[in-house]
């Protein structure tokens, strides 16, 4: 199914009221959030098959790593921005022998939250949701 295609299809479904579920995106402690974890809110929330909140969830993960692979800022209002950095080659040291390495010159992915993200971790009101 191409982009356009389950854009298309995504959009001719009407939005049905989000039922409450026990097992939401809230705090989950050291639980890891995946794929099927975000394909299953879309489903509930929005009410997609199960299939088109999969391929939405994959679509728009495929979008921003594509755009950050090119070297794209991506920024998600409220959320935060991943941006790619570029480091230059240096010396490092082994900690251990103290011996001088090379480090080569790579791209670095970075991610700084939004100001609303880190009030909402710390439980504060959040600030102007305009970020």
């Amino acid at each position: 199914m191409t982009k356009i295609a389950a854009m298309s299809a995504a959009g001719e479904h009407e939005a049905q009221p989000a039922k409450p579920a026990k097992d939401s995106l809230a705090p989950m402690g050291s639980r890891t959030i995946t794929r099927v974890d975000l394909a299953e809110a879309v489903y509930r929330s929005v009410g997609l098959s199960r299939k088109e909140s999969a391929v939405l969830v994959q679509m728009v993960l495929s979008e921003l790593a594509d755009a950050l692979a090119v070297g794209e800022t991506v920024k998600l209002s409220s959320f935060g921005s991943f941006v790619v950095r570029a480091k230059s080659e240096r010396i490092g040291r082994n900690p251990k022998t103290g011996i001088e390495v090379p480090i080569t010159q790579r791209r670095v992915m970075v991610f700084k939250p939004s100001s609303v993200l880190k009030a909402r971790i710390n439980g504060h009101a959040a600030p102007d949701e305009a970020d």
